[in-house]
């Protein structure tokens, strides 16, 4: 199933999206997108149902972020090797956690604010993991059973505060507006293999980040088994897994960074597309 969220900022009903493409109106069967709907139980009332039963949604209504009410918005740096290279960086040899918090969350085609005096607002297409039965102390094998489904994020990053005001990445990395998330949580019956989606990213037209989650260094299963070690997972819960190269911040000799105007699309494989405008805040 694709399922979303649709309507005016705070406002947004449940909805999914048929096999035609057709948007459909869950609001009579549920109240929200949300870590209780997300678990095998809940999913497997809703594909249960008829899509043709429910109402169809007339027009383009604005797609909301596809999860209401995220307890946690975990993010995992410098997991594609390629990435760490052009970043600098060494190649992790546990996962690297950091935090969006969940104000910077917004829908998928909003617009993204340039921070006050930003000159290095950056982007990054991700796999977004969300989390559909709690986990703790969970093993790799175990890890995919807790995932409810899978989204695209775009990470967007202020690298000024993420890399040169000290202190952690956080900073640089919760921005309200730079957490776009959707269109769709596409369940995980139709992702059988999370480790082989292609993805991609353009800015004005011009493709900067073309890749494949088969290059992580970490897989879905072995993120969300070591992020249970050090933390609780609950449904609804968001893990943002890495981005390939082609990262703004990467670009030789002379790094290029986002301004107010700018239109940034973005895509995973099965799983839908972002655009964004940028704008100053």
């Amino acid at each position: 199933m694709k399922l979303l969220r649709y309507g005016p900022v705070g406002q947004e009903k449940p909805g999914l999206l048929d096999s035609s493409n057709t948007l459909r109106d869950l609001s009579g069967v549920l109240s929200d997108i949300e870590g209780a709907q997300l678990g095998d139980a809940a999913l497997a009332r809703l594909r249960a149902i008829d899509p043709s039963t429910l109402p169809a949604v007339p027009g383009q209504p604005r797609i909301g972020p596809c999860v209401a009410r995220v307890g946690k918005f975990i993010c995992i740096g410098l997991n594609y090797a390629d990435h760490a290279a052009e970043s600098g960086a060494a190649i992790p040899t546990e996962p690297v956690i950091f935090n969006k918090w969940t104000s910077a969350i917004c829908g998928p085609n909003d617009a993204v604010e340039i921070p006050r005096g930003s000159t290095k607002t950056d982007w990054e297409v991700e796999l977004g993991v969300v989390i559909g039965k709690a986990a703790k102390y969970i093993t790799e094998a175990q890890a995919l059973e807790h995932v409810a489904g899978y989204c695209v994020i775009n990470d967007v990053s202020e690298r000024e505060w993420q890399l040169e005001r000290g202190g952690t990445w956080d900073k640089g990395k919760g921005f309200d507006t730079f957490g776009p998330i959707g269109p769709w949580l596409v369940t995980r019956d139709e992702v059988p293999d999370p480790q082989n989606l292609s993805m991609w990213l353009d800015v004005d037209g011009k493709r900067f980040q073309n890749g494949n989650t088969k290059t992580m260094i970490f897989t879905v299963a072995q993120i969300v088994a070591y992020v249970s070690q050090c933390m609780s997972l609950q449904p609804g819960d968001i893990i943002s897994t890495g981005t390939p190269p082609g990262v703004g911040l990467g670009i030789k000799p002379n790094p290029v960074y986002l301004k107010a105007g700018q239109t940034m699309r973005l895509g995973i494989e099965g799983l839908g597309e972002q655009q964004q405008t940028t704008v100053n805040a």
